[in-house]
């Protein structure tokens, strides 16, 4: 590890600024960044830069069936599905974008207690789930030990044979110390947004003396939560701030950045785009709209260029962009969502949401949705289970070693939910898939293990995973 590269502040704004000015490539250099990708050992960034100024239709379209095949080759035809619970939506900042900026007196605010957490939780096992992202304002009432007893609440949940099995968690910058108390409570992924890698642009998104608004106090949080014993980290910028083309290339920067100071990269890296969110000014007139041609451009360019880093995707989309995105890039679903604090036990309380969702559906309804798509729905928590996290990940996934672990984990996480949770109708179209999927795995040895366990399932064995 780089003791030198860390704490340091890996963002020269005019460096990247300056990557993004040129002409589109030859096809002769589009050729060869694209054959380069195909041996999935990722892209520099300059050959970042240089794909982002691709405009023509053809040569877009070229880029995003090198991510496919990247995709497919690396994650195969499976998507991890999640859901997050808001915890709270009283925020002391006052972002531009954000409902749940202080000056907002549109919404009710509302902290939940232990008691209401767990009936959230109960409802989303109730529906299938095994995957949060827990996930608040920032505020005292929202503190360190406030989020460690949320987790432990959380992971108590019990519905039947059901429980939370791994519990991401998007939260404020804080601590070392802080950090290390988060990472007793056995949390998997740590995520923080910088919102946009433009220290010029973030003084004006997050105006007033708050705590957002040190950009590099949030730009340096990663290097603190490594520091503190996270093992995952999860990265993202809100498209639509900034030129979407220097966000990419910062969130390269950053990438690269926590790969030299720490030896591993993020974990996932989320493509949320701004949506209308009640009584936040900024929505009503994007200054740097991302159009949908460019969001899966960027898409594809992020899976080729990082590509054993997961990328999430949420309801912020409409159904149609999120079943088009699984081809190109997507590994990671949020489903069912709810953003505003206490919404899955009072569905119709709707004041108080962080933005507008694009994508209503509910959890069954994504999965009959994905099923035909051709996609194997995972609740798997098996890594994170058994220890394969941070560097063990990589050091799995790069040799892809990691798959024979990911598609049967999967298909076991997959089928539980089809007999204790869903309709008739997805339970017959799902256990053919399964079926159909197990022609994917080519090793007769592995195949009959993998049988074995599904054929346990059918038993009534629950919560198997390799």
């Amino acid at each position: 590890m780089n003791m030198e590269e860390r704490n340091q502040n890996f963002i020269d704004r005019d460096k990247l600024y300056g990557m993004i000015e040129g002409d589109a490539p030859s096809k002769t250099e589009l050729k060869k960044i694209l054959s380069k990708a195909l041996q999935l050992n990722g892209l520099t960034l300059e050959e970042v830069a240089v794909l982002l100024r691709v405009t023509d239709h053809e040569d877009v379209k070229a880029i995003m069936e090198v991510a496919k095949v990247v995709k497919e080759d690396i994650y195969g035809k499976r998507l991890v599905l999640f859901a997050p619970v808001y915890t709270g939506n009283v925020c002391v900042n006052n972002c531009v974008y954000c409902a749940f900026r202080r000056d907002n007196k549109q919404i009710v605010r509302k902290v939940l207690d232990m008691s209401e957490i767990e009936e959230e939780t109960r409802i989303l096992l109730r529906d299938g789930h095994k995957r949060v992202l827990l996930i608040c304002g920032e505020s005292p009432r929202n503190n360190i030990d406030y989020i460690c007893q949320a987790i432990r609440t959380t992971y108590g949940v019990k519905e039947g044979k059901h429980q939370v099995k791994r519990i991401n968690v998007e939260l404020a910058p804080m601590s070392v110390e802080d950090f290390r108390k988060l990472k007793e409570e056995n949390i998997g992924t740590y995520v923080c947004f910088q919102e946009t890698y433009d220290p010029v642009l973030y003084k004006e998104y997050h105006p007033g003396n708050s705590p957002k608004s040190d950009f590099e106090n949030r730009l340096l949080v990663m290097d603190r939560a490594m520091e503190g014993g996270i093992d995952d980290v999860g990265l993202g910028v809100l498209f639509g701030l900034a030129d979407y083309r220097y966000e990419i290339l910062a969130l390269m920067e950053h990438a690269n950045h926590l790969e030299r100071a720490y030896g591993c990269g993020p974990h996932t890296i989320s493509f949320p785009r701004i949506e209308p969110a009640e009584g936040a000014p900024l929505p009503d007139c994007i200054p740097h709209k991302v159009s949908d041609e460019d969001f899966k451009k960027i898409i594809a360019i992020i899976r080729i260029a990082l590509p054993y880093t997961g990328i999430i995707l949420s309801t912020r989309e409409n159904d149609e962009m999120r079943t088009e995105l699984f081809n190109y890039g997507i590994s990671q679903i949020s489903a069912g969502s709810r953003t505003n604090p206490g919404a899955y036990s009072d569905e119709a309380e709707n004041s108080g949401s962080q933005f507008s969702l694009g994508d209503h559906r509910s959890l069954e309804e994504v999965i009959s949705s994905m099923i035909d798509a051709g996609y194997i729905p995972s609740f798997c928590t098996g890594c994170y289970r058994k220890g394969r996290v941070g560097h063990d990940f990589m050091d799995l996934a790069k040799p892809g070693l990691i798959k024979q672990f990911c598609l049967p984990n999967a298909m076991f996480s997959f089928k539980e939910y089809l007999y204790d949770f869903a309709s008739e109708e997805t339970r017959k179209k799902g256990l053919a898939l399964i079926k159909k999927m197990m022609t994917d795995i080519p090793d007769s040895k592995h195949k009959a293990k993998v049988e074995k366990e599904l054929d346990a399932i059918d038993e009534g064995e629950r919560d198997v995973f390799f």
